[in-house]
């Protein structure tokens, strides 16, 4: 009999797992793909590159809390993380700000003269609703067209004018000269990178991994007496009110025998090309390596789902879910797909520490009830199945 049934082994569901296995609970972790960590997931490739599988991963936070909890499973590398756009043949820092200013259109403007700038192109907008809204009410059309309306049309196949205001909300504009893409009080990477941070969270005697293994195989087959959801709420319920959108996106992945493919870690191309942006890992991982890898990102309808589409009929159909979920007993919906929200990784963590936060004071009221009452099964027909502690995990997977 296990306390939990997590599915999910990303940063919600390994999270949780390793919290609850140090309360004294029995936990068993589960994930449809072959590997722990979720999207942030990374490994070496054949040519000995540390790069990672789901695109790049960037860690930052303001959160002390959520820091010095990771800080237990990772030592750290501090990276503060660049990003140039290629815009009318030239390469300006991302997000705007005194420098893109100056070097795009050759100006030689201070701090107080580009917030003139700025409050001289931007347009009067009544009511922020929308993407577009966010961005011309700053800056202006012509910077908007330059650089976020190619971008946001190829990531989610949408004109801003389309999207909450949310999306593009999410990127300032700075009348400094800081060319970090994130302020955040720490910006750090793993310095073995993210799979071994998740090993050493799940190495514990209470936790069991089993991979290759979706939910509906197994949740009529074992003993537990609650659950923790990470994966698509949707399709928790059988996608009964209907399937939720997202974008997703594939990856192209590319080694090239040189020291440095381009001049810093993410180059976005929101005018040209099918991709949005290329990131070449040394960058973020601090790999010393005669040869680098890139990877480029092309958004696409179908595949995994990354990225919750932000209108008003999406969230209204999250809502008749959420609905659902909150009548559920012994259940926690946790993480992006489960709520249907787009989270950094920061922001799921401290999601699951306050997940647990509430589980505890629910534990102390008395409140468990036991669910899944068949017998548990010993052993799967599947071979390909996987039921570990981490060590175990981590002697088949650690060398992929």
């Amino acid at each position: 009999m296990f306390d939990y049934l997590i599915v999910g082994a990303g940063f919600a569901g390994s999270v949780l797992a390793e919290r609850l296995a140090q309360a004294d609970k029995k936990v068993l972790i589960i994930d449809k793909r072959n590997h722990i960590a979720g999207n942030a997931y990374d490994y070496y490739n054949k040519d000995g590159i540390l790069i990672h599988k789901y695109g790049p991963h960037i860690f930052h936070t303001n959160s002390k809390d959520v820091f010095e909890y990771l800080s237990k499973f990772t030592d750290w590398n501090h990276y503060q993380h660049k990003v140039l756009a290629s815009v009318d043949g030239q390469m300006v820092p991302m997000p705007i700000n005194l420098n893109t200013i100056n070097t795009l259109y050759g100006l030689n403007l201070n701090s107080d003269e580009v917030d003139h700038f700025f409050a001289s192109k931007a347009e009067k907008v009544s009511q922020v609703k929308t993407s577009e809204d966010v961005v011309v009410g700053k800056v202006g059309r012509e910077l908007y067209e330059k650089f976020f309306k190619g971008y946001t049309k190829k990531q989610w196949d949408l004109d801003p004018s389309e999207l909450d205001a949310s999306v593009t909300a999410r990127v300032p504009t700075r009348t400094n000269k800081d060319n970090r893409y994130f302020t955040d009080t720490y910006q750090v990477m793993p310095s073995e990178g993210y799979t071994k941070m998740f090993e050493k969270m799940l190495d514990h005697p209470n936790i069991k991994i089993m991979l290759n293994t979706s939910y509906q195989e197994i949740v009529d087959e074992i003993n537990f007496k609650k659950i923790i959801f990470t994966g698509p709420v949707d399709e928790y319920f059988n996608y009964c009110h209907g399937k939720l959108p997202y974008r997703s996106l594939e990856f192209k992945f590319e080694t090239h025998d040189k020291e440095t493919f381009q001049e810093t870690g993410t180059i976005n191309y929101p005018n040209d090309y099918a991709f949005t942006r290329i990131t070449e890992f040394k960058y973020l991982t601090h790999q010393k390596h005669h040869k680098t890898s890139l990877v480029y990102e092309y958004p696409k309808a179908e595949g995994d789902p990354y990225y919750p589409i932000p209108q008003p009929e999406n969230a209204a159909l999250y809502k008749k879910y959420k609905a659902k979920a909150e009548q559920l007993k012994n259940t926690y919906f946790v993480g992006r797909l489960a709520t249907y929200k787009y989270y950094n990784m920061d922001q799921v963590v401290a999601q699951a520490l306050s997940t647990f936060k509430k589980i505890q004071n629910e534990e102390s009221e008395n409140t468990t009830e036991v669910i899944a009452l068949k017998p548990a099964v010993t052993s799967f027909p599947n071979e390909e199945k996987v039921m570990v502690g981490i060590k175990g995990f981590a002697n088949n997977f650690n060398n992929k």
